[in-house]
């Protein structure tokens, strides 16, 4: 059953196909050419001119959606950025709205971090740590701002205790009902975040260990996702994802709603560095790579190579 190509393909268990993909893409404010992100070889900081032919490339592709992230110019101590009809996501948002059409799914990171002078998820209290309940309330209005410049998915990844309630209630209050809420269930306090720091432009002081899981976790990730889906989630995602293969396979098998998973910064940058030094064979280790993510249940990958796998297995 293994001996040619054709039987193996004919044999396979699990199967990629475009739209099971999506990409992750940062937009940032003010630049006139994309900037390249030294620890992502190949990703960049989009113009909003340049993101155009970012989501045309996509939609021709075949895949799923893109993930959209704001890239500042300013921040201040409570992401004023990212409630701004004016703020660069919300901008970024509206472009590519316009440009995909009825082509992709146009979805937005909903999380201050990017938008936060100290770069944390949420608002900070007077002793420096993050206010949960203060938080909610910038999310809420954040997600009634990206609702109105189109989102078709927002991605709640600031890992808040009752976010996914709190901006569901606020969706619905302000006529945006069919809005569906992708919540990051299962996000781990991980090393492998690093190169999407220098993406962002990160301004992170210490580290976000009281309100991202323990690595150690395994139960506590079914838990938060059972709390997502009861919360009314559209879907939950486990990030990262190779190294949390077990906690992604669990959530599979429980949950009554799509379950993704983010292949992250680091995971991309690690095969990229091995593959530069010609220690791997980089397309086969990338196919590989997605293939286990999606063996072991995820309905939908959010990675970097999105585009380029598309044309492969096309």
């Amino acid at each position: 059953m293994r001996a040619t190509p054709a039987m193996r393909r004919l044999v396979s268990e699990t199967r990629l196909h475009p739209a099971d993909l999506i990409l992750p893409v940062f937009v940032r404010e003010g630049a006139g050419d994309p900037v390249p992100i030294s620890s992502m070889p190949g990703v960049v900081q989009h113009t909003t001119d340049t993101l155009k032919r970012a989501v045309t490339d996509a939609a021709t592709a075949g895949i799923g959606g893109i993930m959209l992230f704001g890239v500042p110019e300013r921040k201040d101590a409570i992401g004023s950025g990212a409630t701004d009809p004016d703020g660069i996501l919300n901008v970024a948002t509206r472009i590519a709205v316009a440009e995909a059409g009825d082509a992709l799914v146009v979805q937005t990171d909903l999380c201050l971090d990017e938008f936060t002078d100290h770069g944390h998820c949420g608002v900070l209290d007077g002793n420096g740590y993050v206010d949960n309940d203060a938080t909610l309330e910038r999310y809420r209005d954040m997600g009634v701002a990206q609702a109105e410049s189109g989102s078709q998915l927002l991605g709640l990844s600031g890992m808040m205790d009752g976010q996914v309630t709190a901006v569901r209630d606020a969706l619905d209050a302000s006529g945006y009902g069919n809005t569906p809420i992708l919540g990051y269930a299962a996000k781990y306090a991980s090393a492998f975040y690093g190169p999407f720091r220098e993406a962002v432009q990160s301004s992170l002081e210490g580290d976000r260990r009281t309100y991202q899981l323990d690595p150690a976790n395994r139960r506590e990730g079914a838990r938060e996702i059972e709390l997502d889906v009861a919360e009314g989630a559209d879907v939950v995602m486990v990030k990262p994802a190779m190294s949390y293969l077990d906690v992604l396979a669990d959530a599979a098998a429980s949950s009554p709603i799509p379950v993704w998973a983010y292949q992250v910064s680091g995971e991309y940058a690690m095969i990229e560095a091995a593959a530069a030094h010609g220690w791997i064979d980089r397309r086969r280790a990338i196919e590989e790579s997605v293939v286990g993510i999606r063996r072991a249940g995820a309905d939908a990958v959010l990675t970097y190579w999105a585009v380029e796998l598309a044309g492969w297995i096309r």
